[in-house]
């Protein structure tokens, strides 16, 4: 049996579309998109993600091999890169966190790579991703971003056009960011700013007391049980910030609420 080549390059652009917003969201998402992950591995999921919801999707009758076919694969792309770049913000927001209480207890200097972004961060924000990850794991956050990954297909159908504006609304979320990670590093940020104000009133009235040397291990040690006394309240916000970013991830290509 022989297929004509029209048929053929149908065929395959049904499964191509679903595929390249697949695997497009795959790079940029939250722990799916990180480093670590092979891309083996993560080619392999985005073809088999793809296989399921290619029966789901109502695929335009264009040719991959057309100059609009090219411009529809473009755009997935570009559907899938913002939505797993929204739903990367959370792990923005922590780290952002992370950096702050770094700085106020005086651990900035203490710096590693983090595996996911291959970037330098500070211990402490690597300590909040570490436990955001697992939150986001233990949460189903992943199956979450699939099923709002399936959603954008009936929010935003293939062929549709993405609206301008939602790059415009992915720059603006950078003050969101600001605004959320301070958030959650006030609780620490305040207690430290206590404890740096004691010291001051220390020098003030013992100038020979070797603030350095006595106040920098006491800096520390408080700054960890600061750290260790916030923890609960941090992991709450990862189910809140989770939540948020994955809705507004759907937001982003015209869904509602």
């Amino acid at each position: 049996m022989t297929l004509p080549a029209d048929t053929v390059s149908l065929l395959l652009a049904t499964w191509l579309w679903p595929f390249l917003r697949v695997a497009a969201l795959l790079t940029s998402a939250p722990l799916l998109g990180a480093t670590y992950v092979n891309r083996r591995v993560r080619l392999a999921l985005a073809f088999a993600l793809a296989l399921v919801l290619t029966p789901l999707v109502e695929a335009p009758a264009v040719s991959p091999f057309s100059l609009a076919g090219l411009l529809l694969g473009v755009e997935q792309v570009v559907v899938g890169l913002l939505m797993g770049f929204a739903a990367h913000l959370m792990l923005l927001v922590f780290d952002l966190a992370g950096q702050l209480v770094s700085q106020t207890m005086g651990l900035g200097f203490a710096a590693m790579v983090d595996p996911a972004s291959g970037a330098q961060v500070p211990a402490v924000s690597q300590l909040y991703l570490i436990l955001t990850s697992l939150v986001f794991v233990t949460l189903d956050g992943h199956l979450l971003l699939v099923q709002v990954l399936a959603r954008s297909f009936e929010v935003l159908p293939l062929g549709a056009s993405v609206d301008p504006g939602a790059f415009r609304e992915l720059a603006m979320r950078a003050g969101w960011v600001l605004g959320a990670g301070a958030l959650i590093a006030l609780p620490s940020v305040t207690a430290m700013l206590l404890v740096n104000l004691a010291f001051g009133i220390m020098t003030r009235t013992a100038p020979q007391l070797n603030l350095f040397a006595v106040g920098f291990p006491i800096t520390l040690i408080m700054g960890f049980v600061v750290i260790l006394l916030s923890l609960p309240g941090v992991l709450s916000q990862v189910e809140a910030t989770t939540t948020e970013v994955l809705s507004w991830a759907l937001e982003l290509v015209g869904g509602g609420g």
